[in-house]
């Protein structure tokens, strides 16, 4: 058996980053270890046992030039949800900014929205 344990997220600095997913979302510091010239940082989704996301801050100028497009433009994170009206409603709450409003699609509802570096993820509750 095997399963995606994590993706790394090129970010600008660690703590911003810890602070908007952890304590704007809510989010779970799992991991936060300090490596020397850089830090392993794993955090996890509120409820989440597994599908980790690992915080990686840019060190090179080619990392820094991705930040905020490292999927060239597209959602390329997917944050499920059992409840898209309560975690929509929580996240417009703290000033996460949606690029649409709630669509229902035959997969499920889903709005795209962005973190503070300019990522964009779709929340999604599945039908």
């Amino acid at each position: 058996m095997q399963s995606l344990h994590a993706v790394s997220l090129i970010i600008p600095d660690y703590d911003a980053a810890i602070s908007f997913y952890c304590g704007t979302l809510g989010w779970t510091l799992a991991e936060d270890v300090d490596q020397g010239r850089k830090r392993w940082v794993r955090i996890l989704p509120p409820g989440a046992m597994q599908g980790s996301l690992i915080l990686a801050r840019a060190d090179t100028p080619a990392q820094e030039k991705v930040i905020g497009d490292q999927f060239a433009g597209r959602v390329g994170l997917f944050l499920a949800t059992d409840d898209f009206a309560r975690d929509h409603g929580a996240m417009q709450a703290a000033g996460v900014i949606f690029e649409e409003q709630p669509r229902h699609e035959p997969y499920g509802t889903v709005a795209v929205w962005r973190d503070p570096f300019g990522n964009r993820w779709d929340l999604i509750q599945f039908a």
